[in-house]
């Protein structure tokens, strides 16, 4: 039979037209898509000549040098690639391009068991990624001959990505596939070599074999006599445009720091070193690698919760997507990296991860490990992870919010100032709080206030002062939150200093409670006074414990918003429900002593509003009738002089 004799024109399996367009127009939401796909499968290809010739090495034949290559007519509007893998008989041709969502990697893969399949490093489960080739061009040829076949059993199949296509066997000197795209004309550009070789280095950069191209023509040497502008002298010779090695499927002893670090300049495109990595290989129920990286710097949209974040994912060494951010929670956002698995669940498009069981256990894994390289960074190099912490602390703050199962490692990881610091540099463990705590102590005290000055020179932090107790200084606008998430580490309740009734437990002894009990009788009659001056402004006037210096203090009940949240909540524009304070008298003040003393109704009351509204200012509040309050103090000033 000839070989015209053998040329025939077939219809698509499956209701082909109707599914070509849909997989055209809309499977698939980048264009150079389609380049990853092509490479792929050709890599896929060579993977399997590779695979078969450990049981039969004639398939090798004489070309053992396997590789992929892309060729480009830009007067054509052409692109080709090729590869020197298995190729393909006639009745596969059919098979695999003919019927669509039929893959022969995946048929391949069921044929395989054990420790075999395993070994097969191979990507196309789906069998549609060859047809993404219509989302550029407007006709394909692909040209195939299966290593098992003579030269006289080549195959070629065209489609111009309507409802059939033709197929034809031909004379093909070499094995393997190729397959010519004939560009649209609005997609011209991919017949660029620079366009290509970077879309290659993006999306086939690690895959295990090379991909080449033609090197760039070069001016030729010298000039001739007249000193005219030498030719250009073509170089027919190809060089690999991908690095094929993937630095993450070596072993951690064969990669150098410097290596490392290089390697995260390409993945994060950050031009300074990375604080640390940790670079993990996991086999068993689930089959990954990963390898991520801390920072150094913070970027500048990390505040945007909503900007692009995530690790870079391959399927056997293939990218598919650049930011899958469901391998970390957000509160690591900055971490950067890869992670390289066999046996995910991606769309057809292999663009979108889908809702799996394996997911959601990497996640815990990578988690895991990503905060234990954090651990580790703070055990070993202290001035490293606190440059870290100055970077990420804040992020880090949202933790135990968002991850309870990690709660007890996150909070480890956090740092503070407190009373005994000598800066507001927050350098502080709460290990390092507890393990100074006082006997008896019971409680982690701390209090929250908008800026440093302002919470160290609280008045709610005399009682302290005066016991030598030391108490956590919070500042940030998310410390108070991130409080109200902790409750307690290390078994030791968190206790705000400004919110309820202070309760020192065993530090304060049985006569100092029983002298409170006895001064808060005495000065009864005050309160109720003042409580009458001050009508519902507060909730309750009462004796302070918790002064030894100023003349009163605001608290709130336990389970009121804090000040500090408040002030943020309405800065933020959100409404806040009203709540009384609590107003505490510090009875051994002179200022107090002079109040009880004092019979004049009107300069009572004025003095009562002073030492209120001086209470405000002292947290950091602010007084709703300033000038009042300046006239009331000038005037007791006035009367005081006099």
């Amino acid at each position: 039979m000839s070989v015209d004799a053998q040329k025939e024109t077939l219809g698509f399996q499956s209701e082909a037209k109707q599914l070509l367009q849909l997989m055209i127009h809309s499977l698939y939401s980048n264009k150079e898509i389609f380049l990853r796909e092509l490479v792929s499968n050709a890599s896929d290809a060579i993977d399997k000549l590779r695979f078969e010739s450990l049981s039969d090495a004639d398939l090798l034949g004489s070309d053992a040098n396997l590789g992929v290559r892309v060729d480009l007519d830009e007067d054509a509007a052409t692109i080709t690639i090729s590869d020197n893998g298995i190729g393909m008989t006639r009745d596969e041709a059919i098979a695999n391009l003919g019927t669509i969502a039929k893959s022969g990697t995946a048929q391949f893969l069921n044929a395989l068991t054990g420790d075999q399949q395993k070994d097969a490093q191979l990507i196309g489960q789906f069998g549609v990624g060859f047809y993404s080739s219509f989302i550029v061009a407007d006709k394909v040829v692909v040209e195939t001959r299966s290593a098992r076949c003579a030269e006289s059993e080549g195959v070629r199949w065209i489609s111009t990505g309507e409802a059939d296509f033709e197929i034809e066997t031909i004379e093909r000197a070499a094995r393997g596939t190729s397959v010519t795209l004939y560009l649209k004309a609005d997609e011209k550009d991919f017949a660029d070599s620079w366009r290509v070789k970077n879309v290659i280095k993006k999306y086939a950069d690690h895959i295990s074999v090379p991909v080449e191209m033609l090197k760039d023509e070069m001016p030729g040497a010298g000039s001739d006599e007249e000193g005219e502008t030498p030719e250009v002298v073509s170089q027919v010779e190809y060089e690999a445009v991908n690095s094929a090695q993937a630095l993450w499927t070596r072993s951690r002893s064969e990669i150098s720091d410097e290596e490392y670090q290089e390697f995260y300049k390409y993945v994060s495109h950050d031009f300074q070193d990375a604080l640390t990595w940790s670079h993990n290989r996991v086999e068993g129920k689930l089959d990954y690698t990963s390898l991520i990286y801390v920072p150094s710097k913070a970027p500048f949209d990390m505040w945007q919760r909503e900007a692009p974040r995530g690790l870079k994912l391959y399927v056997q060494r293939v990218f598919i997507m650049d930011e899958a951010e469901q391998f970390l929670p957000l509160y690591l956002r900055f971490i950067k990296g890869v992670v390289d698995s066999n046996d995910l669940s991606l769309n057809v498009s292999r663009e979108i991860l889908q809702k799996d069981p394996a997911i959601d256990s990497m996640r815990t894994a990578l988690t895991k490990r990503a905060l234990d390289s954090l651990a580790k960074l703070a055990k070993n190099d202290a001035a490293t992870y606190q440059s870290f912490w100055e970077e990420f602390g804040q992020v880090l703050k949202e933790g135990p919010a968002e991850d309870f199962a990690n709660k007890e490692k996150i909070s480890k990881l956090l740092r503070f100032t407190t009373t005994t610091s000598d800066s507001e540099v927050q350098n502080q463990s709460l290990t390092d709080y507890v393990d100074r705590m006082k006997e008896g102590q019971d409680k982690i005290y701390f209090v929250a206030a908008e800026n440093y000055h302002t919470a160290k020179n609280s008045p709610h932090l005399e009682v302290f002062r005066k016991k030598d107790i030391e108490v956590l200084v919070l500042t940030d606008r998310i410390d108070e939150w991130l409080m109200n998430q902790l409750a307690e580490f290390d078994g030791k309740q968190f206790q705000d200093v400004t919110k309820g009734s202070l309760d020192l437990g065993e530090l304060d002894s049985d006569d100092v409670k029983e002298e409170k009990e006895k001064v808060e009788a005495e000065f009864k009659s005050l309160l109720d006074r003042i409580k009458e001056v001050l009508e519902d402004r507060v909730e309750e006037v009462r004796i302070t414990h918790r002064l030894t210096d100023s003349p009163a203090c605001l608290v709130v009940n336990d389970d009121e918003m804090g000040m500090q949240m408040r002030r943020i909540l309405e800065s933020a524009g959100q409404e806040v429900p009203e709540t009384k304070r609590i107003f505490e008298i510090n009875p051994e003040h002179p200022l107090v002593n002079k109040l009880n003393d004092e019979q004049d109704m009107d300069r009572f009351k004025d003095l009562s509003l002073v030492i209120f509204e001086q209470a405000m200012l002292a947290e950091g509040s602010s007084l709703d009738e300033p000038a009042s309050y300046v006239q009331r103090l000038n005037k007791l000033l006035l009367e005081l002089s006099a």
